[in-house]
Protein backbone atom coordinates (compact mmCIF):
# COMPACT_ATOMS: atom_id res chain seq x y z
CA UNK A 1 0.00 0.00 0.00
CA UNK A 2 0.75 3.54 -0.55
CA UNK A 3 2.80 5.36 2.02
CA UNK A 4 0.92 8.64 1.34
CA UNK A 5 -2.47 9.38 3.26
CA UNK A 6 -5.79 8.64 1.11
CA UNK A 7 -8.12 11.09 -0.01
CA UNK A 8 -10.48 9.10 1.55
CA UNK A 9 -9.11 8.69 5.01
CA UNK A 10 -10.82 11.58 6.68
CA UNK A 11 -14.27 11.88 5.55
CA UNK A 12 -14.83 8.10 4.28
CA UNK A 13 -15.43 6.81 0.81
CA UNK A 14 -19.06 7.92 -0.01
CA UNK A 15 -18.65 11.43 0.88
CA UNK A 16 -14.87 12.06 -0.41
CA UNK A 17 -16.56 11.20 -3.87
CA UNK A 18 -19.84 13.50 -3.85
CA UNK A 19 -17.56 16.15 -2.65
CA UNK A 20 -15.54 15.51 -5.83
CA UNK A 21 -18.86 15.45 -8.05
CA UNK A 22 -20.68 18.31 -6.50
CA UNK A 23 -16.74 20.31 -7.50
CA UNK A 24 -17.62 19.03 -11.32
CA UNK A 25 -20.87 20.25 -11.56
CA UNK A 26 -20.34 23.67 -9.73
CA UNK A 27 -17.31 24.10 -12.21
CA UNK A 28 -19.26 22.64 -15.38
CA UNK A 29 -22.24 24.97 -15.14
CA UNK A 30 -20.11 28.02 -14.84
CA UNK A 31 -20.11 28.81 -18.02
CA UNK A 32 -20.41 26.95 -21.69
CA UNK A 33 -16.98 26.40 -22.22
CA UNK A 34 -16.50 22.81 -23.43
CA UNK A 35 -14.56 20.65 -21.94
CA UNK A 36 -12.12 18.07 -23.21
CA UNK A 37 -11.20 15.10 -21.31
CA UNK A 38 -8.08 13.54 -22.49
CA UNK A 39 -8.87 9.27 -22.19
CA UNK A 40 -6.23 6.29 -22.62
CA UNK A 41 -8.43 3.60 -21.65
CA UNK A 42 -5.97 3.62 -18.34
CA UNK A 43 -6.68 3.53 -14.46
CA UNK A 44 -6.14 7.30 -14.19
CA UNK A 45 -7.63 8.96 -17.23
CA UNK A 46 -10.84 6.19 -16.33
CA UNK A 47 -11.25 7.47 -12.93
CA UNK A 48 -11.41 11.27 -14.19
CA UNK A 49 -13.76 10.39 -17.12
CA UNK A 50 -15.66 8.17 -14.56
CA UNK A 51 -16.43 11.16 -11.80
CA UNK A 52 -17.38 13.50 -14.62
CA UNK A 53 -19.73 11.23 -16.01
CA UNK A 54 -21.07 10.48 -12.68
CA UNK A 55 -21.40 14.17 -12.08
CA UNK A 56 -23.08 14.83 -15.14
CA UNK A 57 -25.88 12.34 -14.43
CA UNK A 58 -26.55 14.08 -10.99
CA UNK A 59 -27.62 16.99 -13.43
CA UNK A 60 -30.90 18.02 -15.00
CA UNK A 61 -31.31 17.60 -18.73
CA UNK A 62 -31.62 21.62 -19.26
CA UNK A 63 -28.25 21.67 -17.78
CA UNK A 64 -26.40 19.76 -20.25
CA UNK A 65 -26.37 22.21 -22.57
CA UNK A 66 -21.93 21.75 -23.21
CA UNK A 67 -20.63 19.19 -24.97
CA UNK A 68 -17.93 17.26 -23.32
CA UNK A 69 -15.76 15.82 -25.78
CA UNK A 70 -13.87 12.23 -24.73
CA UNK A 71 -10.32 11.96 -26.72
CA UNK A 72 -7.45 9.65 -27.26
CA UNK A 73 -4.84 9.56 -29.20
CA UNK A 74 -4.50 5.91 -31.38
CA UNK A 75 -0.44 5.89 -32.27
CA UNK A 76 -1.36 2.86 -34.78
CA UNK A 77 1.22 1.53 -32.86
CA UNK A 78 -0.39 0.96 -29.51
CA UNK A 79 -0.07 -2.52 -27.58
CA UNK A 80 -2.46 -4.34 -29.32
CA UNK A 81 -4.42 -5.60 -25.91
CA UNK A 82 -4.76 -1.87 -25.34
CA UNK A 83 -5.97 -0.64 -27.92
CA UNK A 84 -8.54 -3.04 -28.41
CA UNK A 85 -9.45 -2.26 -25.08
CA UNK A 86 -9.48 1.76 -25.98
CA UNK A 87 -11.45 1.23 -28.96
CA UNK A 88 -14.47 -0.72 -27.58
CA UNK A 89 -14.69 1.48 -24.68
CA UNK A 90 -15.14 4.22 -27.01
CA UNK A 91 -18.07 2.18 -28.79
CA UNK A 92 -19.62 1.09 -25.50
CA UNK A 93 -19.38 4.65 -24.46
CA UNK A 94 -20.95 6.53 -27.40
CA UNK A 95 -24.13 4.16 -27.28
CA UNK A 96 -24.64 4.25 -23.06
CA UNK A 97 -24.00 8.68 -24.15
CA UNK A 98 -26.73 8.71 -27.20
CA UNK A 99 -29.27 6.60 -24.92
CA UNK A 100 -28.75 8.43 -21.59
CA UNK A 101 -28.73 11.77 -23.57
CA UNK A 102 -25.38 12.88 -21.93
CA UNK A 103 -23.24 15.35 -23.93
CA UNK A 104 -20.39 13.04 -24.45
CA UNK A 105 -18.61 12.80 -27.69
CA UNK A 106 -16.13 10.22 -27.93
CA UNK A 107 -12.88 10.76 -30.27
CA UNK A 108 -10.35 8.20 -31.39
CA UNK A 109 -7.30 11.06 -33.16
CA UNK A 110 -4.71 9.70 -35.53
CA UNK A 111 -1.27 11.17 -36.80
CA UNK A 112 -1.27 12.64 -40.23
CA UNK A 113 0.33 9.34 -42.95
CA UNK A 114 3.09 11.80 -43.28
CA UNK A 115 3.89 11.10 -39.33
CA UNK A 116 3.20 8.09 -38.39
CA UNK A 117 6.08 5.96 -37.05
CA UNK A 118 6.39 3.28 -40.04
CA UNK A 119 5.86 5.83 -42.79
CA UNK A 120 8.93 7.88 -40.95
CA UNK A 121 11.25 4.46 -40.11
CA UNK A 122 10.33 2.21 -43.14
CA UNK A 123 9.91 4.98 -45.43
CA UNK A 124 12.09 7.80 -45.15
CA UNK A 125 15.13 5.32 -42.50
CA UNK A 126 14.59 7.97 -39.85
CA UNK A 127 16.60 5.69 -36.76
CA UNK A 128 14.37 4.50 -34.14
CA UNK A 129 14.04 6.79 -31.10
CA UNK A 130 16.38 7.32 -28.84
CA UNK A 131 17.05 9.58 -26.06
CA UNK A 132 18.67 12.04 -28.03
CA UNK A 133 16.89 11.71 -30.70
CA UNK A 134 12.69 11.27 -29.66
CA UNK A 135 11.25 12.23 -32.88
CA UNK A 136 8.08 9.98 -32.17
CA UNK A 137 6.01 11.82 -29.35
CA UNK A 138 5.70 14.92 -31.10
CA UNK A 139 4.29 13.47 -33.99
CA UNK A 140 2.51 10.49 -33.02
CA UNK A 141 0.95 11.84 -29.88
CA UNK A 142 1.98 15.60 -29.31
CA UNK A 143 0.17 17.08 -32.94
CA UNK A 144 -2.95 15.08 -33.53
CA UNK A 145 -4.30 16.07 -29.46
CA UNK A 146 -3.38 19.59 -29.73
CA UNK A 147 -4.76 19.96 -33.29
CA UNK A 148 -7.68 18.78 -31.98
CA UNK A 149 -7.66 21.40 -28.60
CA UNK A 150 -6.82 23.54 -31.21
CA UNK A 151 -9.72 23.45 -33.21
CA UNK A 152 -12.11 23.17 -30.35
CA UNK A 153 -10.32 26.15 -28.59
CA UNK A 154 -10.20 28.42 -31.93
CA UNK A 155 -14.55 27.64 -32.31
CA UNK A 156 -15.41 28.57 -28.88
CA UNK A 157 -12.77 30.77 -27.40
CA UNK A 158 -12.02 28.98 -24.50
CA UNK A 159 -11.66 25.23 -23.96
CA UNK A 160 -11.09 23.08 -20.52
CA UNK A 161 -8.68 20.23 -20.94
CA UNK A 162 -9.16 17.38 -18.40
CA UNK A 163 -6.84 15.22 -17.40
CA UNK A 164 -5.74 12.60 -15.11
CA UNK A 165 -2.55 13.74 -13.95
CA UNK A 166 -1.71 13.62 -10.05
CA UNK A 167 0.97 14.53 -7.94
CA UNK A 168 2.06 11.41 -6.37
CA UNK A 169 2.84 9.49 -9.70
CA UNK A 170 6.44 11.60 -9.30
CA UNK A 171 8.34 14.28 -7.81
CA UNK A 172 8.78 15.39 -11.14
CA UNK A 173 5.27 15.67 -12.30
CA UNK A 174 4.14 17.31 -8.97
CA UNK A 175 6.81 19.83 -9.42
CA UNK A 176 5.12 21.06 -12.74
CA UNK A 177 1.68 20.81 -11.30
CA UNK A 178 2.68 23.42 -8.98
CA UNK A 179 4.38 25.57 -10.52
CA UNK A 180 1.46 25.81 -12.90
CA UNK A 181 -1.23 26.20 -9.80
CA UNK A 182 0.62 29.63 -8.86
CA UNK A 183 -0.36 30.42 -12.87
CA UNK A 184 -4.17 30.16 -11.75
CA UNK A 185 -6.54 32.49 -12.85
CA UNK A 186 -9.66 30.26 -11.81
CA UNK A 187 -10.25 28.32 -8.91
CA UNK A 188 -9.13 24.65 -10.04
CA UNK A 189 -8.05 25.28 -13.39
CA UNK A 190 -4.80 25.86 -14.57
CA UNK A 191 -3.63 27.48 -17.98
CA UNK A 192 -2.19 25.58 -20.43
CA UNK A 193 1.85 26.71 -21.55
CA UNK A 194 1.25 25.95 -24.82
CA UNK A 195 -2.51 25.57 -25.74
CA UNK A 196 -3.69 29.64 -25.50
CA UNK A 197 -7.05 29.88 -24.15
CA UNK A 198 -7.01 25.88 -22.92
CA UNK A 199 -7.46 25.59 -19.07
CA UNK A 200 -6.54 22.31 -17.30
CA UNK A 201 -8.40 20.62 -14.78
CA UNK A 202 -6.87 17.73 -13.03
CA UNK A 203 -9.71 16.76 -10.45
CA UNK A 204 -7.48 13.49 -9.27
CA UNK A 205 -3.94 15.21 -8.48
CA UNK A 206 -3.95 14.78 -5.22
CA UNK A 207 -5.21 11.13 -5.32
CA UNK A 208 -2.68 8.45 -4.90
CA UNK A 209 -2.14 5.00 -6.77
CA UNK A 210 -4.08 3.12 -3.97
CA UNK A 211 -6.85 5.67 -4.49
CA UNK A 212 -7.77 5.25 -7.90
CA UNK A 213 -7.84 1.32 -7.76
CA UNK A 214 -10.41 1.86 -4.99
CA UNK A 215 -12.37 4.65 -6.23
CA UNK A 216 -12.40 2.25 -9.71
CA UNK A 217 -13.29 -1.03 -7.38
CA UNK A 218 -16.45 0.36 -5.61
CA UNK A 219 -17.78 2.99 -8.19
CA UNK A 220 -19.13 1.13 -10.78
CA UNK A 221 -18.10 2.12 -14.38
CA UNK A 222 -21.34 4.58 -15.82
CA UNK A 223 -21.22 3.86 -19.18
CA UNK A 224 -20.85 -0.03 -18.71
CA UNK A 225 -17.18 -1.79 -19.32
CA UNK A 226 -16.11 -3.73 -16.14
CA UNK A 227 -13.25 -1.89 -14.33
CA UNK A 228 -12.26 -5.44 -13.09
CA UNK A 229 -11.10 -6.23 -16.39
CA UNK A 230 -9.41 -3.02 -16.33
CA UNK A 231 -7.89 -4.26 -13.01
CA UNK A 232 -6.91 -7.55 -14.72
CA UNK A 233 -5.30 -5.90 -17.94
CA UNK A 234 -3.05 -4.23 -15.73
CA UNK A 235 -1.79 -7.77 -13.45
CA UNK A 236 -1.53 -9.20 -16.23
CA UNK A 237 1.10 -6.59 -17.44
CA UNK A 238 2.66 -4.86 -14.90
CA UNK A 239 1.99 -3.33 -11.44
CA UNK A 240 1.86 0.55 -12.15
CA UNK A 241 0.94 3.39 -15.17
CA UNK A 242 -0.67 4.15 -18.11
CA UNK A 243 0.27 5.90 -21.32
CA UNK A 244 -1.00 9.45 -20.87
CA UNK A 245 -2.74 12.08 -22.97
CA UNK A 246 0.27 13.61 -24.32
CA UNK A 247 0.27 17.46 -24.60
CA UNK A 248 3.35 18.61 -24.91
CA UNK A 249 6.90 17.23 -24.16
CA UNK A 250 7.16 17.30 -20.16
CA UNK A 251 4.62 14.74 -19.95
CA UNK A 252 7.08 11.59 -19.34
CA UNK A 253 7.27 8.86 -22.38
CA UNK A 254 5.62 5.66 -21.26
CA UNK A 255 7.88 3.64 -20.60
CA UNK A 256 8.95 0.75 -18.27
CA UNK A 257 6.32 -0.88 -17.38
CA UNK A 258 3.88 1.38 -18.54
CA UNK A 259 1.76 0.93 -21.38
CA UNK A 260 2.38 2.61 -24.79
CA UNK A 261 3.99 1.58 -28.09
CA UNK A 262 5.06 -1.92 -28.56
CA UNK A 263 7.49 -0.16 -30.87
CA UNK A 264 8.92 1.90 -28.05
CA UNK A 265 12.92 2.16 -27.87
CA UNK A 266 13.57 4.97 -25.14
CA UNK A 267 13.48 2.45 -22.87
CA UNK A 268 15.49 -0.82 -22.85
CA UNK A 269 12.79 -3.40 -22.22
CA UNK A 270 8.99 -3.50 -22.92
CA UNK A 271 8.16 -4.71 -19.61
CA UNK A 272 4.30 -4.69 -20.33
CA UNK A 273 4.44 -6.57 -23.43
CA UNK A 274 7.00 -8.88 -21.97
CA UNK A 275 4.83 -9.60 -19.42
CA UNK A 276 1.35 -10.57 -21.23
CA UNK A 277 3.28 -12.72 -23.33
CA UNK A 278 4.63 -14.39 -20.00
CA UNK A 279 1.71 -14.62 -17.72
CA UNK A 280 -0.24 -15.68 -20.31
CA UNK A 281 0.16 -18.40 -22.92
CA UNK A 282 -2.98 -17.43 -24.82
CA UNK A 283 -0.48 -14.05 -26.02
CA UNK A 284 1.93 -15.70 -27.12
CA UNK A 285 0.51 -14.24 -30.53
CA UNK A 286 2.66 -11.10 -29.33
CA UNK A 287 5.89 -12.63 -29.89
CA UNK A 288 6.38 -11.51 -33.34
CA UNK A 289 5.69 -7.79 -32.09
CA UNK A 290 8.59 -8.53 -29.05
CA UNK A 291 11.16 -9.59 -31.91
CA UNK A 292 10.48 -6.98 -33.93
CA UNK A 293 10.76 -4.48 -31.17
CA UNK A 294 13.73 -5.80 -29.73
CA UNK A 295 15.42 -5.79 -33.44
CA UNK A 296 14.57 -2.14 -33.72
CA UNK A 297 16.57 -1.71 -30.50
CA UNK A 298 20.42 -0.26 -31.31
CA UNK A 299 21.29 -1.50 -27.53
CA UNK A 300 20.52 -4.90 -28.37
CA UNK A 301 22.80 -5.37 -31.68
CA UNK A 302 25.70 -7.05 -31.17
CA UNK A 303 24.65 -8.81 -28.33
CA UNK A 304 24.43 -12.14 -30.16
CA UNK A 305 27.73 -12.11 -32.01
CA UNK A 306 29.43 -11.16 -28.31
CA UNK A 307 30.01 -7.87 -28.96
CA UNK A 308 29.49 -5.23 -26.20
CA UNK A 309 31.24 -2.50 -27.27
CA UNK A 310 29.25 1.08 -27.98
CA UNK A 311 30.18 0.88 -31.54
CA UNK A 312 29.19 -2.69 -32.16
CA UNK A 313 25.65 -2.05 -29.88
CA UNK A 314 24.29 -0.09 -32.27
CA UNK A 315 23.14 0.29 -35.48
CA UNK A 316 25.37 1.61 -37.57
CA UNK A 317 25.44 -1.02 -39.53
CA UNK A 318 22.11 -0.81 -41.01
CA UNK A 319 22.28 2.85 -41.66
CA UNK A 320 24.06 5.03 -44.63
CA UNK A 321 26.51 6.64 -43.71
CA UNK A 322 25.36 9.69 -45.82
CA UNK A 323 22.43 11.89 -44.09
CA UNK A 324 19.41 12.22 -45.19
CA UNK A 325 20.34 14.93 -48.09
CA UNK A 326 23.38 13.32 -49.42
CA UNK A 327 25.98 14.40 -46.95
CA UNK A 328 28.34 13.24 -44.71
CA UNK A 329 28.90 14.96 -41.51
CA UNK A 330 31.93 14.36 -39.17
CA UNK A 331 31.57 14.17 -35.10
CA UNK A 332 34.65 13.90 -32.30
CA UNK A 333 38.41 14.63 -32.54
CA UNK A 334 41.39 12.31 -33.07
CA UNK A 335 40.76 8.82 -32.53
CA UNK A 336 37.13 9.46 -31.61
CA UNK A 337 36.49 10.95 -34.96
CA UNK A 338 33.82 9.53 -37.03
CA UNK A 339 31.01 9.66 -39.46
CA UNK A 340 27.60 10.45 -38.10
CA UNK A 341 25.34 7.79 -39.44
CA UNK A 342 22.39 8.84 -41.69
CA UNK A 343 18.82 7.14 -42.63
CA UNK A 344 18.31 3.23 -42.54
CA UNK A 345 19.69 1.91 -45.44
CA UNK A 346 17.27 0.01 -48.29
CA UNK A 347 18.14 -3.30 -47.16
CA UNK A 348 17.39 -2.50 -43.45
CA UNK A 349 13.99 -1.13 -44.58
CA UNK A 350 12.88 -4.05 -46.71
CA UNK A 351 13.80 -6.31 -43.95
CA UNK A 352 11.85 -4.37 -41.28
CA UNK A 353 8.44 -4.12 -43.87
CA UNK A 354 8.72 -7.89 -44.43
CA UNK A 355 8.69 -8.68 -40.49
CA UNK A 356 6.06 -6.27 -40.00
CA UNK A 357 3.74 -7.74 -42.52
CA UNK A 358 4.76 -11.07 -41.65
CA UNK A 359 3.92 -10.74 -37.84
CA UNK A 360 0.62 -9.18 -39.17
CA UNK A 361 -0.24 -12.25 -40.96
CA UNK A 362 0.75 -14.28 -37.87
CA UNK A 363 -1.36 -12.36 -35.73
CA UNK A 364 -4.12 -12.29 -37.95
CA UNK A 365 -4.19 -16.16 -38.08
CA UNK A 366 -3.03 -17.14 -35.01
CA UNK A 367 -4.52 -14.24 -32.70
CA UNK A 368 -8.10 -14.42 -30.60
CA UNK A 369 -11.06 -12.79 -32.64
CA UNK A 370 -10.62 -9.21 -31.32
CA UNK A 371 -7.12 -8.92 -33.26
CA UNK A 372 -8.29 -11.27 -36.50
CA UNK A 373 -8.35 -7.80 -38.78
CA UNK A 374 -5.48 -6.11 -37.02
CA UNK A 375 -3.33 -4.04 -38.97
CA UNK A 376 0.02 -3.22 -38.13
CA UNK A 377 0.54 -1.08 -40.81
CA UNK A 378 -2.17 0.52 -43.50
CA UNK A 379 -2.22 0.58 -46.23
CA UNK A 380 -2.65 4.54 -46.42
CA UNK A 381 0.69 4.12 -44.75
CA UNK A 382 1.71 1.30 -46.87
CA UNK A 383 1.23 3.84 -50.00
CA UNK A 384 3.17 6.64 -48.40
CA UNK A 385 6.43 4.49 -48.40
CA UNK A 386 5.97 3.20 -51.53
CA UNK A 387 6.00 6.76 -52.49
CA UNK A 388 8.83 7.62 -50.73
CA UNK A 389 10.99 4.87 -51.78
CA UNK A 390 10.43 5.05 -55.78
CA UNK A 391 9.85 8.97 -56.35
CA UNK A 392 11.72 10.53 -53.23
CA UNK A 393 14.50 7.89 -52.56
CA UNK A 394 14.65 7.07 -56.56
CA UNK A 395 14.16 2.80 -55.76
CA UNK A 396 12.87 2.42 -59.12
CA UNK A 397 12.27 -1.24 -57.92
CA UNK A 398 9.13 -0.70 -56.40
CA UNK A 399 9.48 -3.68 -54.65
CA UNK A 400 6.78 -3.00 -51.84
CA UNK A 401 3.99 -4.59 -53.52
CA UNK A 402 6.04 -7.43 -54.03
CA UNK A 403 6.84 -7.88 -50.17
CA UNK A 404 2.94 -7.51 -49.23
CA UNK A 405 1.93 -9.99 -51.22
CA UNK A 406 4.97 -12.91 -50.69
CA UNK A 407 3.98 -11.99 -46.50
CA UNK A 408 -0.07 -11.33 -46.68
CA UNK A 409 -0.34 -14.38 -49.93
CA UNK A 410 -3.12 -11.56 -51.55
CA UNK A 411 -2.84 -9.13 -54.03
CA UNK A 412 -1.54 -5.90 -53.14
CA UNK A 413 -4.27 -3.53 -53.19
CA UNK A 414 -2.51 -0.01 -53.86
CA UNK A 415 -3.08 2.09 -56.86
CA UNK A 416 -0.93 2.58 -59.98
CA UNK A 417 2.13 4.83 -58.77
CA UNK A 418 1.94 6.82 -62.32
CA UNK A 419 5.40 6.56 -63.22
CA UNK A 420 7.30 6.12 -66.29
CA UNK A 421 10.22 4.15 -66.52
CA UNK A 422 11.86 1.76 -69.16
CA UNK A 423 12.99 -0.19 -66.16
CA UNK A 424 11.70 -3.27 -64.92
CA UNK A 425 12.52 -5.54 -61.87
CA UNK A 426 14.15 -8.04 -64.54
CA UNK A 427 16.03 -5.23 -65.93
CA UNK A 428 17.35 -3.64 -62.51
CA UNK A 429 18.61 -7.47 -61.80
CA UNK A 430 20.60 -7.43 -64.82
CA UNK A 431 22.18 -4.15 -64.38
CA UNK A 432 22.95 -5.14 -60.92
CA UNK A 433 24.81 -7.96 -61.64
CA UNK A 434 26.44 -5.97 -64.51
CA UNK A 435 27.43 -3.49 -61.84
CA UNK A 436 28.96 -5.70 -59.73
CA UNK A 437 30.95 -7.50 -62.56
CA UNK A 438 32.47 -4.18 -63.84
CA UNK A 439 32.68 -3.35 -59.75
CA UNK A 440 30.70 -0.62 -60.52
CA UNK A 441 28.15 1.19 -57.88
CA UNK A 442 24.46 0.14 -58.71
CA UNK A 443 22.89 2.74 -56.91
CA UNK A 444 24.77 5.43 -58.75
CA UNK A 445 23.83 3.91 -62.07
CA UNK A 446 20.29 3.39 -61.33
CA UNK A 447 19.80 6.63 -60.52
CA UNK A 448 21.41 8.20 -63.62
CA UNK A 449 19.02 5.81 -65.61
CA UNK A 450 16.33 6.85 -63.80
CA UNK A 451 16.69 10.42 -64.29
CA UNK A 452 17.30 10.09 -67.93
CA UNK A 453 13.82 7.91 -68.56
CA UNK A 454 12.24 10.55 -67.07
CA UNK A 455 13.74 13.44 -69.00
CA UNK A 456 12.26 11.44 -72.22
CA UNK A 457 8.96 11.27 -70.49
CA UNK A 458 8.01 14.44 -68.84
CA UNK A 459 11.47 16.30 -67.50
CA UNK A 460 12.85 19.29 -68.76
CA UNK A 461 16.39 19.96 -69.12
CA UNK A 462 17.17 22.49 -66.38
CA UNK A 463 15.33 19.93 -63.91
CA UNK A 464 17.11 16.93 -65.66
CA UNK A 465 20.47 18.93 -64.85
CA UNK A 466 19.83 19.61 -61.49
CA UNK A 467 18.73 15.96 -60.42
CA UNK A 468 21.88 14.89 -62.09
CA UNK A 469 24.09 17.40 -60.35
CA UNK A 470 22.12 15.78 -56.96
CA UNK A 471 22.85 12.51 -57.67
CA UNK A 472 26.69 12.95 -58.15
CA UNK A 473 27.16 15.19 -55.43
CA UNK A 474 25.30 12.21 -53.73
CA UNK A 475 27.70 9.95 -54.68
CA UNK A 476 30.95 11.68 -54.00
CA UNK A 477 32.07 9.03 -51.63
CA UNK A 478 31.11 5.61 -52.51
CA UNK A 479 31.85 4.25 -49.23
CA UNK A 480 32.16 5.36 -45.86
CA UNK A 481 36.11 4.79 -45.99
CA UNK A 482 36.67 6.95 -48.92
CA UNK A 483 35.03 9.52 -46.73
CA UNK A 484 37.11 9.55 -43.64
CA UNK A 485 40.48 9.00 -45.73
CA UNK A 486 39.02 12.41 -47.79
CA UNK A 487 38.28 13.85 -44.19
CA UNK A 488 41.59 12.84 -42.64
CA UNK A 489 43.39 14.56 -45.89
CA UNK A 490 41.64 17.76 -45.35
CA UNK A 491 42.32 18.06 -41.64
CA UNK A 492 45.71 16.96 -42.57
CA UNK A 493 46.13 19.98 -44.89
CA UNK A 494 44.06 22.73 -42.63
CA UNK A 495 46.84 21.71 -40.19
CA UNK A 496 49.80 22.28 -42.87
CA UNK A 497 48.28 25.46 -43.73
CA UNK A 498 47.69 26.86 -39.78
CA UNK A 499 51.30 26.22 -39.23
CA UNK A 500 52.59 27.77 -42.05
CA UNK A 501 50.69 30.69 -41.44
CA UNK A 502 52.06 30.70 -37.81
CA UNK A 503 55.57 30.49 -39.19
CA UNK A 504 54.79 33.44 -41.08
CA UNK A 505 53.51 35.51 -38.20
CA UNK A 506 56.36 33.95 -36.26
CA UNK A 507 58.82 35.92 -38.89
Amino acid sequence: MSSKLSVFEADGFAKTVQRHLDDIKELFLEDDVPWIVGYSGGKDSTAVLQLIWMALEQLPAESLKKQVHVISTDTLVENPIVSAWVSNSHAVMQRTAKKTGLPFISHKLTPEVTNTFWVNLIGKGYPAPRPKFRWCTERLKIRPSNQFIIDITNKSGNSILVLGARKTESSTRAATMARHEKKRTRDKLSPSGSLPGCNIYTPIETWTNDDVWLFLMQAKNPWGFNNQDLLNMYQGASADGECPLVVDTSTPSCGDSRFGCWVCTLVEQDKSMTAMIQNDAEKDWMLPLLNIRNSLDFRLMGKDTGEHDAEAMSDRKLRDFRRMIGNVQFMGEGENRRVIPGPYTQDARINWLKMLLEAQNHIQLTGPKEVKDIELVTIQELEEIRRIWVFEKGEIEDYLPKIYESALGKKYPGKALGVNTFFDLSDLSTLKNLCAEKEAPYELCRDILNIMSKRIFNSTKGQTQDDLISVLNRYVFLSEKEAVNQDQLLRMQNTKNTASREDIIVV
